[in-house]
């Protein structure tokens, strides 16, 4: 069996399993959030041993020339030596504007935008806590709009990372963040076309993102934004896209409670299903879907049954996290 070596400790690889789960599974404490390819928290270095090509998918060529690869995505052929890189340029230390509540479980935090910090709506970032833990959430500001990043974090209890950021973070505090990823976003041009978005949870944080940048850009299409939970309760930003709703004739805002009847001008059901039953032909409509993992998954495969073109359907699916003592729900990023 491939062994690897991290940090002067050899660790004997599964058969079948790669370089980050061999770690996990061991009980060594390293950087990863999605476990997908994608959000690239957990990149090192092979000083040792050659990286698969598959580990390399969405690297820059950069890195991959040093040897920079994802643990997540490696299944080891023969032993590796590997290290923690050298990620110069791409991190950024910033400092909290503001942090509140949007809902009993939804914390907004507002970070200074560091200088030259260039990213899209809809896009994620990584944020690190006190002792370094790392976790991926989606950024619901826009650039041309607004001097801050802006992130919904929902409140996990025991959550490393969400519970350090609802109950130790002060405004002025410093924090680490990386620079912006991800495919989920709007694309300038077909400014006509007509634009489809479900949401459940903080699912909402991105798409508030796209649909401001959409609106800012001049986007004269049909804009609908379903955003759902169980309870009234459960949504935010009610009264904010409310007003949008009424300030921009392109753009219709549905919030849906799944259980019980919900208040007056809210929509009954589960926000992929009332989206899907008014629309259900989506040739020529871009969709963006964000929430947990299984209602991505089915938004996806019907919105494309319903004729909506696999290259128009983004996707921003949350993923549980399978380690140890990381309780926060985690996120991928994929795009269709």
């Amino acid at each position: 069996m491939p062994k690897v070596l991290f940090e002067g400790q050899e660790y004997p690889c599964e058969p079948g399993e790669s370089v980050l789960d061999c770690l996990i599974r061991q009980g060594v404490s390293v950087n990863y959030s999605c476990k997908a390819g994608v959000c690239q928290s957990c990149m090192m270095v092979a000083v040792e041993g050659e990286p698969t090509p598959a580990s390399q998918v969405g690297i820059k060529e950069t890195l991959k020339a040093q040897n920079h690869f994802l643990i997540c995505s490696c299944v080891p052929v023969t032993d590796m030596q590997v290290a923690t890189p050298d990620r110069a340029g791409s991190s950024f230390d910033t400092s909290v504007l503001s942090r509140d509540r949007l809902s009993a479980d939804v914390v907004r935090l507002r970070l200074v935008r560091p200088d030259n910090y260039a990213y899209l709506p809809g896009q994620f970032l990584n944020l690190s806590n006190d002792t370094g833990v790392t976790r991926s959430y989606s950024l619901a500001s826009v650039p041309a709009l607004d001097d801050f990043l802006e992130l919904h974090i929902r409140h996990v209890p025991g959550g490393l990372v969400s519970g350090w950021v609802a109950e130790k973070l002060q405004t002025g505090d410093t924090v680490t963040i990386s620079q912006a990823a991800g495919q989920c976003s709007y694309l300038s041009g077909r400014e006509a076309q007509s634009l489809l978005l479900v949401g459940t949870g903080t699912g909402l944080a991105p798409l508030v993102g796209i649909v401001r940048d959409a609106l800012q850009q001049g986007h004269s299409g049909p804009i609908h934004l379903y955003h759902g939970s169980s309870s009234a309760e459960g949504l935010y930003l009610v009264s904010e896209l409310l007003a949008m709703d009424e300030a921009n004739a392109v753009f219709h805002y549905h919030p849906c409670v799944s259980q019980g009847t919900p208040p007056h001008g809210m929509q009954s059901g589960r926000a992929a299903d009332v989206a899907l039953a008014d629309f259900a032909q989506l040739s020529g409509w871009r969709v963006f879907v964000c929430g947990r993992e299984d209602m991505v998954k089915t938004v996806q495969k019907k919105s494309f049954l319903a004729g909506a073109s696999m290259q128009d359907i983004f996707a921003d699916p949350f993923v549980d996290s399978a380690g140890a003592g990381a309780t926060d729900v985690q996120k991928q990023i994929a795009s269709g």
